[in-house]
């Protein structure tokens, strides 16, 4: 049987220059869980725990139904109250605003084979495995950022502010405005991967 390893088949998607770009993202749908708190935190850990198990318990469902997949890089948009933060840019916000403050929805994207019945079932079968009440709160979801501006960033999470104030200067120089939430795409395992070494994609929806 062939596995469907997304990164290979969306490379586009995945892959992205040492400085910003404007790209246009397809349309796709994920497994998702929301949350609020710092990245690190207890709360996110908890929901990557919850996401993951949700969609090993779906790889292997649609495994037995003959369509097998890779699970795909963990994936997150950030967020935060706009009104108790008000006239922040994109570079010093992640600076500015506590760390507590910050919400989030985590991502695993999924193949255009799995529908929101699969996910359902899938939510039934880890939650009977595990007892996670956190599983309950994964969900289907699908998103369209089309235009965007993204780069890679190479280096700890602590240094982004100075890839977004790139991507800021980028969107300032073509008169693009805000369009969505800020993405980021984890492909570096940043539970085992040096912080000089992580590499992940900084993605802001524009028009």
């Amino acid at each position: 049987m062939e596995k469907l390893d997304l990164t290979k088949k969306y490379k586009s998607y995945f892959t992205a220059k040492p400085f910003p770009e404007l790209v246009h993202i397809e349309p796709a749908q994920y497994l998702s869980i929301c949350g609020k708190g710092e990245p690190g935190g207890r709360a996110f850990s908890e929901r990557i725990e919850a996401l993951y198990t949700s969609a090993y318990t779906l790889k292997f469902s649609m495994k037995n139904k003959g369509q097998d997949f890779v699970v795909s890089k963990l994936e997150g948009l950030w967020w935060f109250d706009e009104i108790n933060y008000p006239n922040m840019t994109i570079d010093t916000a992640p600076v500015e605003v506590p760390r507590s403050e910050w919400e989030f929805r985590l991502l695993i994207r999924l193949p255009d084979f799995v529908n929101a019945e699969d996910v359902e079932s899938a939510k039934e079968a880890a939650y009977a495995k595990k007892g996670n009440e956190l599983i309950k709160e994964v969900e289907f979801f699908s998103m369209s950022e089309g235009k965007s501006i993204q780069m890679m960033h190479i280096g700890p999470f602590a240094n982004e502010p100075e890839s977004l104030r790139q991507i800021m200067a980028f969107s300032e120089k073509h008169k693009l405005d805000r369009n969505g939430r800020h993405h980021e795409i984890y492909l570096s395992d940043f539970r085992k991967t040096a912080p000089e070494k992580l590499k992940t994609i900084l993605r802001e929806p524009v028009k």
